[in-house]
């Protein structure tokens, strides 16, 4: 079964990409693919001048999954010192960028909480400490807020655009939601059903800095619409 097909794609360093189309068109495993998880069957990839994994190798990519994927036993701040870790820098410097990283996403007072005492979108925060905690050019988001609640959606998605800002990562970011697309991106590939194509690849104009109040603005709405038209041109409400 082809999950992807003549897809040809390049990103540029500090962009925020969007990919969005149906379930089951291949965009999770675009990623997966980024991120040396699952071989393509043919065609070239390439990460930061990079094979994937050699980029895997050396940690040029963070992965922010589904699901948080932390674990119950460890804190909060272990969690995200796990990668440092692995990677053997010493305590100091583990507990240093863990204080850090925590501190950015909101969460410094909840650094020795374990995650079954955090809500879902304090959980997701954290996951997205641990996947900065080893400092990456890219980031890797996989439907990360898919299954919160509309208001913890929008906090986190206030947080996710200010940390992109801030922070100069280049962002590859899977959703089904078009405000959600719209509101982070600069870049939006639209893709169709399975197997998955770029039906199209949308630029935002939309200024750097946004609020949630933008996504009634008329050209906030005019973004939505082309990505609305662009998913019923590739079938995906057939």
């Amino acid at each position: 079964m082809v999950a992807l097909s003549d897809v040809s794609l390049s990103f540029t360093r500090g962009d925020f990409v969007s990919l969005i189309g149906p379930s089951g068109c291949g965009k999770t495993t675009l990623l997966r693919a980024v991120a040396d998880l699952v071989p393509p069957s043919r065609g070239s990839l390439m990460v930061n001048g990079m094979t994937p994994g050699d980029a895997r190798r050396a940690r040029s990519y963070g992965y922010v999954f589904q699901a948080p994927a932390l674990y119950p036993w460890r804190s909060v701040e272990r969690n995200v010192m796990l990668p440092l870790e692995i990677m053997g820098l010493p305590k100091a410097e583990q507990r240093r960028r863990a204080a850090h990283y925590l501190g950015l996403v909101g969460l410094g007072d909840f650094a020795r909480k374990f995650p079954w005492q955090l809500s879902g979108g304090m959980q997701q925060r954290a996951s997205i400490a641990r996947a900065l905690s080893f400092e990456p050019a890219l980031l890797l988001m996989d439907e990360p807020f898919g299954a919160l609640d509309e208001i913890t959606r929008d906090g986190l998605n206030l947080h996710l655009h200010e940390l992109w800002r801030r922070s100069g990562l280049t962002c590859v970011f899977v959703t089904h939601s078009i405000p959600e697309a719209v509101f982070l991106s600069t870049r939006i590939v639209v893709m169709s059903p399975r197997p998955g194509r770029v039906i199209e690849i949308i630029e935002s104009d939309l200024p750097a800095e946004r609020d949630l109040d933008m996504r009634e603005s008329a050209e906030f709405l005019r973004v939505a619409h082309r990505v609305r038209e662009a998913l019923r041109a590739g079938h995906s409400y057939d």
